[in-house]
């Protein structure tokens, strides 16, 4: 394996194929048996990784209590700690259902913070 090489792991499914994928100039190149959409999982992954961040959020007015949340789309797995430090200064308002958004479109990827507990007051 050169420099330029990694081996990637498909998790599309559950047969977890290898692969060897590289990038030299403008040539591609992915080496192992995979399905179409274990190709274009470990081409994603290897030019641009992005993962659904889940964490938790703080409530308001009870700093000490907290409610799930996830993003709801994946995000760019370079912001993931940029994103956590905007998640950490949030504080949200109860009531909250699941599904509720937290914050809209945190820093411009497109994805949403959002609600996956409920919390009534």
């Amino acid at each position: 394996m050169s420099d330029n090489e990694r081996e990637i792991i498909c998790i599309v499914c559950t047969q977890g194929c290898k692969a060897i994928v590289g990038k030299e100039g403008l040539e591609f190149s992915i080496k192992g048996k995979l399905c179409k959409r274990g190709l274009d999982y470990v081409k994603q992954e290897y030019l641009n990784p992005k993962r659904v961040l889940t964490t938790t959020v703080r409530i308001k007015d009870n700093p000490n209590k907290i409610i799930p949340v996830r993003t709801s789309a994946p995000i760019p797995k370079e912001k993931m700690f940029e994103i956590m430090k905007v998640i950490k200064a949030t504080r949200a308002e109860a009531p909250l259902k699941v599904g509720d958004v937290i914050i809209p479109n945190i820093l411009d990827t497109g994805s949403d913070v959002i609600c996956t507990g409920s919390l009534l007051v």
